[in-house]
């Protein structure tokens, strides 16, 4: 068995996408497909889909009046550039040759912690465009932007420089008994119809779902206004009240789809941190928002480069725009994995959102 014979980039790309756990898509990357763009640059045009403008009469025979473009306007910058390696070593060299044979029963655990240290890498960066996406979608303080800090490096991005959106999209609960932790005298139900009625006289278009996490849903539940409604559709007296209850009651009185979002990731420093934070609650519309676009790394730029022959390096391209690369060196004898890539999500359809601060 020689290790570079079953340790390449093609292997590593198809031993990630073959693993059930990655057929799970993120949330986020539904909302915001990727695309693949040159360079490190990107442009997007934010829109305001507002409710329509009736146009101006005209006496006959007269020139047309020109329109402003009202809502439109033009975000450029450039993309965050992300890269982290691991190495087999010469002892771990030596490992694979001990169980070379193909019927030694060691020989498939050792190949296969290898194989899950690269996918570990490939994980790690599809975790960066979610993370992206959800800094987005939970507009703390009603700042829309993204904010990454590790390693010596600052990727910080404002969607909103001049807080209009902040002004038309976003409602904090600031009265004690109003916010959804004062289960007694809170009325989920009657914030999120109010902030739904703000969108739609701003924009003419209603939010269809509604993305929280589960600490608050949790409180929502807890909500003694919810547990009223709910219990009062029902003659029976001893009705379980369930989450699964609490959603149904509000998808239907609210005509919308409520999504709890669950999953977690670990940061540079490893401690645990969910994607989507606690006591916030935003509104979308159904379809896509934008799109997360992935640049073209050094490393894919120099394999395409018909002047890198001195760069000895296996690359392959994972879910878009993740560039894995082996390398090889002789002195000493190691073989690097890197997993590299420049991304970002537009954000056209912001305007479209609606966030509540509830705690």
């Amino acid at each position: 068995m020689n290790l570079r014979d079953v340790f390449t980039a093609e292997a590593i790309a198809a031993n990630w996408t073959e693993t059930a756990s990655n057929s799970i898509p993120y949330y986020g990357a539904g909302l915001f497909p990727a695309r693949k763009k040159a360079g490190l640059d990107l442009k997007w045009i934010r829109g305001n889909k507002g409710l329509p403008v009736s146009l101006a009469p005209s006496a006959f025979d007269a020139k047309s009046t020109f329109r402003d473009r009202i809502g439109v306007s033009i975000s450029k910058t450039q993309m965050a550039f992300f890269r982290e390696s691991m190495l087999i070593t010469e002892e771990d060299e030596q490992e694979i040759m001990r169980v070379q044979d193909a019927n030694d029963p060691y020989a498939a655990d050792v190949l296969e912690r290898i194989f899950d240290d690269a996918q570990a890498l490939v994980d790690g960066a599809n975790v960066v465009p979610e993370r992206m996406i959800m800094q987005l979608l939970a507009p703390i303080g009603g700042k829309v932007g993204i904010e990454i800090k590790a390693n010596g490096t600052d990727y910080t991005y404002n969607y909103d420089p001049d807080g209009s959106w902040k002004k038309e999209h976003y409602m904090q609960i600031t009265t004690a008994e109003n916010k959804w932790d004062a289960s007694a005298t809170c009325d989920p139900v009657q914030d999120l119809e109010d902030a739904m009625e703000a969108q739609e006289t701003a924009t003419g278009s209603r939010p269809e779902i509604v993305l929280m996490s589960k600490a608050t849903f949790k409180l929502m539940k807890q909500s003694k206004r919810v547990r009223d409604g709910i219990l009062s559709q029902n003659s029976t007296p001893n009705v379980n009240y369930t989450s699964a209850r609490v959603k149904s009651f509000i998808e239907e009185e609210l005509s919308v789809t409520l999504v709890v979002y669950t999953k977690k990731f670990k940061k540079e420093d490893g401690t645990v941190a969910a994607f989507y934070p606690d006591n916030i609650v935003m509104l979308l519309p159904s379809g896509s928002l934008g799109s997360t676009y992935y640049g073209t790394t050094p490393e894919e730029r120099a394999a395409q480069s018909s002047h890198s022959t001195g760069l000895d390096a296996d690359l392959s391209i994972v879910n878009t725009g993740v560039a894995v690369t082996v390398t090889t060196t002789t002195d000493p004898v190691n073989t690097k994995t890197t997993a590299s890539e420049i991304v970002l999500p537009s954000f056209e359809r912001m305007e479209e959102c609606y966030a509540i601060e509830v705690a």
